[in-house]
């Protein structure tokens, strides 16, 4: 339930690997294919509209192209490409119509995960998230500054606190499923946005009070704290990329 105009999923969640009985990684390229053009396009070292070619990419990623090809596939199914024509494909752009319709889909899907994860989660899981609220309200411009430029130290807070709703949900899984699709996007949203460090502090206190709630066991007041924060990002968003646009 990452908020936009303040979190990020990092180049977001890695791909997880899969393993032998033995415990080895068994990654294909095609997966190591997919999470590297996958974290370039949510960085936005592949820009929206630039062209992704099988021979240029293979060659990047030391390797044929055949997992590049079913990279594409992936990307293409994410909503992170798209298909110009038979041999022509792009990193999807995305634009002030694109983001409000991401947001209504986050105010159904994020309020209602918030209500469920209140009265779902466990005693342990609650106390996890009075931890998290504790910890977000130690974020402040001082902190934000010793991370790095790309605050990944604040998003990986961040990212805990949405794995940590994810497991409060328990029960359902296709809720969780729907919510890391809406996340992949919404990671790509705010790297556009450029959030400064004031509003990070702020979001990092919207998500503090979400967590809150969550631990106090409170469905409607999370619900009401996120679709407060969704309210805010949205409009951090759109103001900062009305600036960016020329």
């Amino acid at each position: 339930m990452t908020a936009a105009g303040s979190e990020q999923a990092t180049a977001s969640e890695p791909i997880r690997e899969r393993g032998d009985s033995a415990g080895r990684s068994t990654l294909t390229a095609a997966d190591r294919a997919y999470a590297t053009l996958r974290a370039a396009i949510i960085d936005g070292d592949l820009a929206p509209g630039a062209p992704l070619a099988e021979v240029e990419q293979s060659t990047r990623l030391g390797m044929s192209r055949t997992p590049v090809r079913e990279a594409f596939a992936r990307l293409t199914d994410d909503g992170l490409a798209t298909e110009l024509g038979p041999r022509t494909l792009v990193v999807s752009t995305i634009d002030a119509d694109d983001v409000t319709a991401l947001f209504d889909l986050r105010r159904a899907l994020d309020e209602q995960a918030a209500r469920l994860a209140a009265r779902r989660a466990t005693p342990e899981q609650r106390e996890r998230f009075r931890t998290l609220a504790e910890r977000f309200a130690n974020v402040t411009t001082a902190t934000l500054s010793d991370d790095d430029a790309g605050r990944h130290g604040y998003y990986a807070l961040v990212t805990e606190f949405d794995a940590t709703i994810d497991q409060a949900l328990g029960r359902s899984p296709h809720l969780a499923a729907a919510l890391a699709r809406v996340r992949t996007h919404l990671a790509r949203v705010r790297r556009l946005a450029h959030d400064d460090d004031a509003r990070l502090v702020a979001s990092a206190a919207e998500h503090g009070a979400i967590a809150a709630a969550i631990a106090d066991g409170d469905a409607e007041r999370a619900a009401h704290a996120t679709h407060l924060h969704l309210h805010n990002a949205l409009t951090s968003i759109h103001a900062h990329l009305k600036e960016s646009t020329p």
